[in-house]
């Protein structure tokens, strides 16, 4: 019979690591940094919220697209959004975004990725294995 540190060591071995920033286990939804500029809306923190989130830029794009009922396109790190939108407007459905798609259900962590498997979206918990269907894409 295998001892217990070989068997721990075995299973932590087919996870794959969680890599906190800034050595931190805490996690801190980013705010928007938005300005209005005649009718349009600039996210400029737009990347560096995808990069917290471990998401597409894409994914996030559409969502807020909906959300908002703006049009959006990417411009390098920044999003325009072809309307007025208030910055607490923007950080709402950025928090309406980390509940549907960047915590986990089971463990309520943000440690997740998005995968598509068979035309359906999955997340896939880092920290405690759980998978959860978010339907079709």
């Amino acid at each position: 019979m295998e001892n217990y540190e070989l068997l721990l060591e075995k299973a932590f071995g087919g996870l794959k690591p969680v890599v906190f920033s800034k050595g931190c286990d805490r996690f801190e939804i980013p705010k928007a940094d938005s300005r209005v500029i005649g009718n349009k809306t600039v996210l400029n923190n737009f990347m560096h919220i995808c990069s917290c989130f471990r998401r597409a830029p894409e994914h996030l794009c559409k969502f807020l697209s909906k959300e908002l009922a703006a049009f959006s396109r990417i411009e390098g790190e920044r999003i325009v959004f072809n309307r007025k939108i208030s910055q607490s407007l923007i950080n709402e459905k950025i928090a309406l975004y980390t509940e549907r798609y960047v915590f986990c259900k089971e463990c309520r962590k943000p440690d997740t990725e998005l995968i598509k498997q068979d035309g359906l979206f999955f997340i896939h918990c880092l920290a405690c294995g759980a998978k959860h269907s978010l339907g079709k894409a």
